[in-house]
């Protein structure tokens, strides 16, 4: 077989292996961080989590695709660690910084909804107050 596709097949199941994990991994942390941020609606946290995951998977494994031609033919078994080396690494990277991205927003969103709750008096108006010594 030649080595190109043993380092495509190689390329396909790590990246693949690893997409899954992270997305799995980022869906069973991140939902309790969703309910805070949706004010604890459980069936939207999840929904919007499913959505996530289902983002997540589009990005990457399109990605994974788009990435996995190469520009040389590998000739040896060096060739195969050294091309592995550098798509598994730009895969990574990528994971990350989706990663990154997802919970740079979640964080934005979450505190704008902390904000509007300090902005809410924590007891109701009770009437006025009249002035002293007029």
């Amino acid at each position: 077989m030649d080595r190109t596709v043993i380092a495509y097949v190689i390329y396909l199941v790590v990246s693949i292996g690893l997409t899954i994990w992270v997305a799995r991994t980022l869906s069973r942390n991140g939902r309790i961080f969703l309910a805070d941020v949706l004010h604890g609606n459980e069936k939207l946290a999840d929904a919007v989590n499913h959505l996530l995951v289902v983002g997540f998977y589009l990005v990457n494994l399109g990605f994974v695709a788009l990435y996995l031609s190469g520009d040389d033919t590998i000739t040896d078994t060096r060739q195969i660690f050294e091309a592995l080396s550098t798509k598994l690494g730009v895969v990574l990277l990528v994971l990350g910084v989706m990663h990154l991205g997802n919970v740079y927003v979640l964080n934005r969103i979450r505190r704008r909804g902390v904000m509007e709750r300090e902005q809410l008096p924590p007891v109701a108006p009770q009437g006025w107050v009249g002035t002293q010594g007029a």
